[in-house]
Parts: C-alpha cells; structure tokens; sequence
C-alpha cells in the first residue's frame, strides 16, 4: 500500500513512499518538522530536572470508590508549576490504563470536592471559586471512569501557559528559550506548550507502579484535544489518543476543500481569535490555506501505528465533523502501510455509530460539548485497545 508524503487530500503529490523503511526515514521526519514549523511551533524540551510531590490524599472519594491525589510537578529549564489531580480505583491493584487530559478551568471543576485546590493563579488572585467548584463533574464523568476500571489524570491547561493573549505572551517567551527553532516565526504557541504539560504528567505516571507506556490515553476536547492529539503525535509513551471536536489545528482539515464543510473554521478565524495557540507561520496560510505543504492528516499519521479516535457531534459544524472523518480517510493509507489496518468504515457513518478499529470515529447527536455519551463510546473504544 503506498501513500503520498505531501498531499493526501488533493494537489500534486511530491514523493510516493511503498515501505516501512520510507516512511520512518522520509515521510515520518517530513511531517514532523512541517507540522511544528508552519502550525504549532516547536515544542519545548524536557526539562533538565522534574520534581514530583503528593500535596494531598484521599482514599475514600466517590463514595469510597476511589483515591483521590493531588500532585505538584515542578520542573527546571523551563520552568514550570504544573498541578495534577489523579483518580484512581480502590478495587484494583492495577487501573486498565490511565486517561491523562487538560481541563479548562481547573482541578478543582472535575469533582465535587471542596478540598481540592484551584490553580495558582487563582489561588494568588484570591479568586472566589465557589461557583466553579464541581462544575465539570458531567464534562469528566470519573466516577464512570473510575466504575469501567481505569484512572484519570488531569491538569489545568493554563498552568503552563494561559489561554489569554496578553496573559500568554511571557509564558511563551519563557518556553521559547527551550526550543530548537529558527527564529520567532517558528517559536511554540501555547498547543506545543499544553502539549509539552501532557508530557510532564506522562513523566511523572512513569514513575509510578501503577501504570506502564501500553495503559496511557491522551483525551482532549475542543483545543485541548488539538494539544491531545498533538502530544500524542510527538510522545511515543502513549498508547491511545482520542481527539474530541477539536476542528481546525486538530482532526479538522485547514485547507478549503469545498462542500459540505464550508460552515467550518478557517485558518484565518482561528488565528485572528487566537493567534497565541499556534506560531506565527501558521499565519501565512490565512488566504491560501493550498498553500499549507500538508493538512492535518499529517498528524494524524504522526500517531501511527497506535490507535486514535476522532469523536465529533453532528450540530458542531464549526469543528467540522465530516471534514474529521475525511482526515481518517486520507490517513488511512499510512497505517495499512505500518501495520495492515486503518479506518474501517468506508462512508461517513450516522450519529451514534463508535467506528471501533485502528483509526477510530464516533458521532453522535447535539453540539460542542463533552458529554456522558462521549464516555460511553471513549471507553468502550479503550477495553478494544488497552
């Protein structure tokens, strides 16, 4: 089976790889280095030095079903205060694996704990958050997670760097001094930064007894799963990715390829709402988005050989739903090509439908959101997988 290293989903393509060999010499460093310079931005570095510290347990959360722990990541060049909250189930010696993923507005949203700390931004604004508290539980839905056999960790994506442009820039002023890039155009916006974050918390799962690289699944909705999928593309530790609406920069094509996705997300919105996510390159493309030298099936197959599942709703038309599933199509060629399996849905597939091989699709009804019914196909898509 061959594919074609510049363009899978249409123009001239400039190099046809027919083996494995090519693929991890040519076609896999390509997309690798395109990607990070014309889209994200280089990712920082690994930190010289991690330290890792328990600043909080509880055995007996969810009713007794879980452990609850809060853990300060601090890390040295660059550095960083990362904070993560790790749920874990009390009936199993070893969890099935371990969902790692960003939230939006912190720890202390995903359950209804009055304990648990919110960031230290707020923390250090005296932020009442009160109202906030529990919040998200039906976003997270752990005690489900917890009840299916597996462990969930999760971490504010602003505790590396803000979503505000203003609030953003210092941060990644700080990340960018970690970084083999060229010069400012390809330096990290804040996807390659919340990415690298991912990692940290990867570093430090490594660390414990409870987990190995064959039980870690990034999930990510909206841009935290652009950052989910982008992490997963660059660290091999991970052992599934699952992408939830996540549009353009994420599973949704950037190019213009015509109807039915012209109610989608374009490159230049995005980067005029927020040009902090991606470098500045990435601007270039805002009227010729043909011009891009590869679309995001590019990442796509960066994930390659290891299973991903890109989850859409039917109404969020702004994240593109047939566009992702048009991104599977074209990505499909280079896992046959790695490993005999890819996308085996052949037309794009009705609400309600989980699409359970290699490269993965759910779709179901209703808007942008996560929701129950996201967990229940995201889940069922790991016990195949995991």
């Amino acid at each position: 089976m061959s594919m074609y290293l510049r363009d899978l989903l249409g123009g001239t393509p400039a190099t046809e790889l027919t083996s494995v060999e090519e693929w991890r010499s040519i076609g896999r460093p390509f997309y690798a280095q395109a990607v990070l310079r014309e889209e994200y931005g280089v990712i920082p570095q690994a930190p010289a030095a991690l330290m890792a510290r328990v600043v909080r347990t509880d055995i007996a959360a969810l009713d007794g079903l879980a452990t609850v722990q809060e853990i300060e990541i601090v890390t040295k060049s660059p550095d960083s205060q990362l904070e993560a909250l790790l749920i874990t189930p009390n009936n199993l010696e070893l969890p099935k694996g371990c969902f790692v993923g960003l939230n939006f507005r912190g720890n202390h949203t995903v359950l209804d704990d009055p304990q648990i700390r919110p960031p230290l931004t707020k923390r250090l604004k005296q932020v009442d958050v009160s109202l906030e508290r529990g919040a998200d539980v039906a976003v997270w839905q752990a005690r489900k997670i917890i009840e299916r056999g597996y462990a969930l960790a999760t971490l504010f994506n602003g505790d590396a760097v803000p979503d505000d442009l203003s609030a953003a820039s210092e941060r990644l002023e700080h990340f960018a001094q970690f970084t083999k890039h060229t010069g400012q155009s390809d330096a990290p916006g804040a996807l390659s930064c919340w990415a690298w974050s991912l990692s940290r918390v990867i570093d430090y799962l490594g660390e414990s007894s409870l987990f190995d690289s064959n039980t870690v699944a990034l999930v990510g909705h909206s841009r935290n799963g652009k950052a989910a999928l982008l992490a997963g593309a660059f660290d091999e530790r991970v052992a599934l990715i699952i992408a939830s609406q996540s549009g353009c920069g994420g599973a949704g094509p950037c190019r213009d390829i015509g109807e039915p996705w012209d109610k989608r997300e374009t490159i230049k919105q995005i980067t005029t709402a927020f040009p902090h996510w991606f470098c500045r390159n990435f601007k270039n493309y805002c009227e010729n988005s043909e011009l891009l030298p590869f679309d995001q099936h590019a990442v796509v197959a960066l994930c390659a050989p290891r299973p991903v599942l890109i989850s859409s709703a039917e109404d969020d038309h702004w994240a593109n739903p047939p566009g992702s599933f048009a991104i599977l199509q074209a990505t499909d060629p280079v896992y046959r090509l790695l490993c005999d399996e890819g996308l085996e849905a052949q037309n794009y597939p009705q609400p309600g439908t989980l699409t359970e091989s290699r490269l993965g699709h759910f779709l179901r009804k209703g808007g942008h959101a996560m929701t129950k019914e996201d967990w229940d196909a995201w889940l069922n898509y790991a016990d195949i997988w995991l």
